[in-house]
């Protein structure tokens, strides 16, 4: 597919640029947050997001409200569907797999996308509108008519794994969670041997719902008995299953946490001795990614700074690969509150790894 691709910090840039008048079709795999993110967003501009979704509906009746008559006028009129906004205020309305919609919902969306009128009444202005539809032969589609298709800008929607790590901590999943997909992260949307696309009928595979799922059975629980083995593979399969448990109970890679809390200890350091540069990759993200979700106390940021300076300093001498990779995640300052404490708390350092960056040949 020749569209554009954006991840969620280019989306909401996206959003932000694009006028409320325009419609937005995003283009995506089921299970990767697109109505979270959304309502999310618009939440903090004070708007409500309704979510619709138009595979479940049986007919135009359950888009645009029951007819009914007006007793002024003798007519035919509609009665406004529950979620139409009554008080004048704009909302983003979130039109759920518009592909697996019937013909007949899909010319009432026509009228909605161009006039932004259902039934004869005009959606508050500013009021947006987002659709939202699978791609792949894995799903059952309802081909969309090109005429409706004009009528919306079209992005492919393709989060990072990153930025779904970095929400993960927020949300506080269970660290065993979020320690597989940092360290597998072929395994955070599918199976790793899986065709792109592929029909998995009734075949459970892995995706990122399906990982919250996980830490939800799982959380508390520090052994995992074979019905808890059982019970993950129900969400996301038998592979992904049985590649998690085998990971939650092996020697885990030390946390972000662990390293700017207690570098200075010798088991630490000798355990990062014996890591390679893909173990020591998931450490310098994890953390940058307790500096950006964490806020540190002030106790803690004497040690904090400190182990920063000598954890990059035993990367310099040890791991050449490692400290690029660590110098480069400043530069390219994707974590913003993790840049702003390096910066301001250890100043010395933020200008070592820029330095270390400019004289990478």
């Amino acid at each position: 597919m020749s569209n554009i691709s954006v991840n969620i910090t280019e989306l909401k840039q996206l959003l932000e640029a694009t006028p409320a008048s325009h419609n937005i079709m995003l283009v995506g795999n089921h299970g990767i947050g697109k109505s979270e993110i959304l309502t999310e967003f618009f939440k903090d501009k004070g708007m409500s997001v309704i979510a619709l979704f138009l595979g479940q509906m049986a007919d135009p009746g359950d888009l645009i409200g029951l007819p009914c008559k007006d007793e002024k006028t003798g007519k035919t009129d509609f009665m406004p569907p529950y979620w139409f906004p009554i008080d004048g205020k704009p909302i983003v309305l979130f039109l759920d797999e518009l592909n697996r919609a019937r013909p007949e919902i899909l010319q009432t969306v026509m009228d909605l996308a161009l006039n932004r009128k259902l039934a004869g009444k005009l959606l508050p202005e500013g009021s947006r509108i987002i659709s939202a539809v699978n791609s792949g032969d894995q799903y059952q589609l309802t081909d969309l008519d090109p005429a409706l298709v004009s009528r919306f800008n079209i992005v492919n929607f393709k989060p990072t794994a990153e930025e779904w790590l970095l929400w993960a901590r927020k949300a506080q999943l269970d660290p065993r969670v979020i320690g597989f997909i940092d360290e597998n992260r072929i395994w955070l949307d599918k199976e790793p041997d899986m065709k792109e696309g592929a029909d998995t009928g009734l075949d459970k595979t892995p995706d990122r719902r399906a990982w919250k799922r996980v830490s939800d059975v799982i959380t508390g629980k520090d052994d995992l008995k074979e019905i808890n083995t059982k019970t993950i593979s129900s969400i996301v399969g038998p592979k992904a299953a049985a590649a998690f448990i085998h990971n939650a109970a092996t020697k885990r890679i030390l946390s972000g946490r662990e390293i700017l809390a207690g570098f200075d200890k010798a088991k630490v350091r000798e355990t990062l001795a014996e890591y390679g540069i893909h173990q020591l990759s998931v450490v310098n993200e994890g953390i940058y990614r307790h500096l950006e979700v964490e806020k540190v106390q002030d106790k803690d940021v004497k040690t904090y700074t400190e182990n920063l300076m000598s954890y990059f300093e035993f990367l310099t001498k040890k791991r050449k690969e490692a400290a690029a990779h660590f110098a480069n995640i400043y530069v390219q300052g994707t974590y913003e509150n993790a840049l702003s404490f390096i910066a301001t708390k250890a100043p010395m350092l933020g200008m070592m790894l820029v330095s270390y960056v400019k004289g990478i040949k």
